[in-house]
């Protein structure tokens, strides 16, 4: 109590502050393990944690010197098991508004992207050819680009039909597009980890969330069993998504200067009357 009542303004703003930053990085790591393999790993130190309070309160020597030698080494076997969420945290925080790479892609740019790919994309959903289609957006993917075969091509729907085609040599990767180019096709991408997948979900879907975990890129997918177009952001992905929904999901992330939805709905009804169609 002496400690408080000794307490000035200034001293109180500043514990405030302390404890306001401290919150929120505990809150921020518990977004970053929810879903994830972590939370059953954190469960198990807690469990540890409470051998080691009761070993320590009943005087239990031999397990409480156990328990001390463990948490001493603890911290390496930690370092390792949470290696790919530490990296996620990582990864993120340089993804953050602080160091992101600014972007920003001119309409004409993503007219043509949206133009080329969703006439592919709906060509293949139809008949059910496989596809991983990934937009490049403020973190560079050349480490993956690399990965692939480099083509730096013009985004045509007759270009990206025929890489997908079944039995072609690179209909099995993931295509790349920055800007208004395919830069790479047949591409590896990081698998999800996240244990909470649904199972019907294959080596691409989880590519394309994989991707989505660790850039800021977005993926768009088409089942080779079913013909679904699923789009993948953020680490989520959504399912069976239509061609409105798409277009207009993939205007409003590729587009991030653009001035609120307003501008978003003129984009895509601009899209349509150029095609001719409707939406749906």
């Amino acid at each position: 109590m002496n400690y408080f009542s000794d307490l000035t303004w200034h001293d109180w703003i500043k514990d405030i502050i302390d404890v306001g930053i401290v919150s929120f990085i505990i809150y921020k790591m518990i977004l970053l393990v929810r879903g994830t393999r972590a939370v059953q790993l954190l469960k198990g130190i807690f469990v540890l944690v409470a051998v080691w309070a009761i070993s320590t309160w009943f005087n239990l020597y031999t397990l409480k010197w156990l328990m001390n030698q463990m948490f001493t080494w603890g911290i390496f076997a930690v370092l390792i098991i949470f290696q790919p969420e530490l990296r996620r945290v990582l990864e993120q925080l340089g993804r953050g508004k602080l160091f992101a790479r600014s972007y920003s892609l001119d309409r004409d740019v993503v007219n043509d992207q949206i133009d080329g790919v969703i006439k592919a994309i709906r060509f293949m959903a139809s008949r059910k050819i496989g596809a991983l289609i990934v937009f490049e957006r403020g973190t560079g993917l050349n480490e993956l680009i690399e990965s692939g075969i480099q083509m730096e091509s013009k985004i045509t729907s007759e270009l990206l039909i025929n890489i997908f085609t079944p039995n072609t040599p690179l209909h099995d990767g993931a295509v790349i597009i920055r800007g208004n180019q395919i830069m790479a096709a047949g591409c590896y991408l990081p698998l999800s980890e996240n244990p909470f997948i649904s199972k019907e979900l294959g080596t691409r879907h989880r590519a394309a969330i994989g991707v989505s975990e660790v850039t800021d890129a977005i993926s768009v997918t088409v089942s080779e069993e079913t013909g679904q177009v699923s789009l993948s952001l953020g680490g989520m992905i959504v399912r069976d998504i239509n061609d409105e929904s798409l277009i207009s999901k993939l205007f409003e992330e590729l587009t991030p200067n653009t001035n609120g939805r307003a501008k978003e709905h003129d984009l895509v009804t601009s899209f349509w009357k150029r095609k001719g169609g409707r939406h749906g």
